[in-house]
């Protein structure tokens, strides 16, 4: 008995150390990362060495995560970085002029993709509002700039609840009330919180740690931002889409239903969605089964593309999967 426990305990050091040796592995790279701003205006955060190429569009604000959350995103980027990916966190431009659209903003990334990744890249990641909806774009104006798309915690439009939290912290940010917004931040996002004083004490730190620097067209930009995305329906758009994507939502999310999310799915030709049942969209956006589910989505559709290529035949799916 106590060697069997022994060997037990052993197996979970040594999975444990394992796993500890492939975290510091993900960090060191991470923490090597570049950062900068391209010729266009849209600030990148550069990550790996892989002969792939993931164009991560970022949700909000218009900055790439600070370097605090990138170091803490080791663990989420690992699969991609061991797959073979180099990673671009990419925002969309710093100074646009009001009236901005996210068709604007999805020409301006593939004018990115044309001008620095010699015209494609292997996988784009679509995130939250801005980042979704800018890729769903991509996908139907400028589908040769990349191969495979998946967009988290987007849909065709913003609920009301959506639209009203991201006007006000796009406000709130604009007027330079960081702390007030991370506190309005906190409170949508862990609605159960129930320590007092949290969101005044958590608020202004989760911002900083968003956000990392600012940046003199900030104040202007994210209400440019916001309102372009408050206003974006994508309903007459989506069925134009004519590359496979993957959408990957939850069911308790406040900015896109989970009705949002199946008519998303039912509107583009091509479309496999995964559900994180039982999720907020904070819990999903960190869920460790997403990383996996889009290589996986890359590989399926990577061999069907070569058996097309064999052997050409038109076809549409639309596929939903529940995950526990």
């Amino acid at each position: 008995m106590r060697r069997a426990v022994a060997l037990i305990a052993t197996s979970i050091l040594a999975a444990v150390l394992g796993g500890a040796l492939v975290w510091y592995r993900h960090v060191q790279q991470v923490a090597a990362s570049a950062r900068g701003t391209f010729p266009n205006g849209m600030a990148y955060v550069h990550v790996g060495t892989g002969s792939k190429t993931l164009l991560y569009l970022r949700g909000g604000t218009g900055v790439p995560f600070g370097r605090v959350f990138v170091l803490l995103s080791a663990i989420w980027m690992g699969p991609f970085l061991e797959d073979g990916y180099t990673i671009w966190v990419v925002a969309r431009k710093r100074g646009m002029p009001n009236g901005y659209e996210v068709e604007n903003m999805a020409d301006d990334t593939a004018t990115l993709i044309e001008d620095q990744f010699r015209g494609k890249v292997d996988v784009v990641i679509g995130e939250e509002a801005v980042g979704g909806m800018t890729a769903f774009l991509l996908a139907a104006r400028h589908p040769d700039t990349f191969r495979h798309l998946a967009v988290m915690l987007a849909g065709y439009r913003l609920s009301d609840e959506g639209r009203s939290f991201e006007r006000e912290f796009a406000r709130l940010l604009s007027e330079g009330s960081t702390s007030e917004a991370g506190a309005l931040w906190v409170r949508h996002m862990v609605p159960g919180l129930r320590v007092p004083g949290a969101s005044r004490i958590l608020g202004p730190l989760i911002v900083r740690f968003m956000m990392g620097e600012t940046y003199q067209s900030l104040a202007q930009d994210v209400l440019v931002e916001v309102e372009a995305v408050s206003v974006f329906d994508g309903r007459a758009v989506l069925p134009g889409i004519t590359v496979p994507v993957l959408l990957i939502g939850c069911d308790k999310d406040s900015e896109f239903s989970r009705v949002v999310y199946e008519e998303t799915a039912r509107l583009i030709p091509d479309c496999s969605l995964r559900l994180y049942e039982g999720k907020t969209g904070f819990q999903a956006g960190s869920d460790k089964r997403l990383p996996q589910d889009v290589l996986e989505f890359v590989r399926r559709h990577g061999s069907r593309d070569a058996e097309r290529a064999s052997n050409p035949v038109s076809s549409s799916e639309a596929t939903v999967a529940a995950h526990a």
